[in-house]
């Protein structure tokens, strides 16, 4: 299963899933659902923007659990 990321980052970096939505500034809940594993797919400006946010690159962001 192929799962983002996002929390454990933002966790190592000290930062909040809301400080995360303030500077992705999109809707709440799309990106709400993308940190907890809730969406089905991520658009790749999406994806490049959340790199630049949270200074990582693709790789970091995306895991894949069995």
């Amino acid at each position: 299963m192929v799962q983002i990321a996002i929390d454990e980052l933002l966790s190592q970096k000290k930062k909040t899933k809301y400080w995360f939505i303030k500077q992705m500034d999109g809707s709440y809940q799309s990106l709400s659902n993308l940190i907890n594993n809730e969406s089905s797919g991520i658009k790749f400006d999406t994806l490049e923007r959340a790199c630049s946010i949270l200074n990582c690159s693709p790789g970091d962001l995306i895991k894949i659990k069995k």
